[in-house]
């Protein structure tokens, strides 16, 4: 039995852009926006987070993690 390697072929073209249409319908839309405009949106975030952030260091009473002494096992 001979394999129809051109229908193979078109076949797995067609999957390509059929994955491509998939991909490019449920991307997120991209936006541009200006330098003023970003640097605008970005410290507003950088407001909303700075004076309650707590992941910015380690916890006052909270565990430190330091080395071994010299020599211990």
């Amino acid at each position: 039995m001979r394999v129809p390697w051109k229908l193979v072929g078109l076949a797995g073209v067609a999957g390509v852009a059929a994955t491509g249409v998939v991909v490019a319908r449920r991307r997120r839309a991209q936006h541009d926006y200006d330098p003023e405009e970003l640097r605008e949106r970005l410290h507003r975030r950088l407001a909303e987070v700075a004076p309650g952030d707590e992941a910015a260091g380690p916890p006052a009473d909270g565990p430190s993690i330091t080395p071994p002494p010299h020599g211990a096992p």
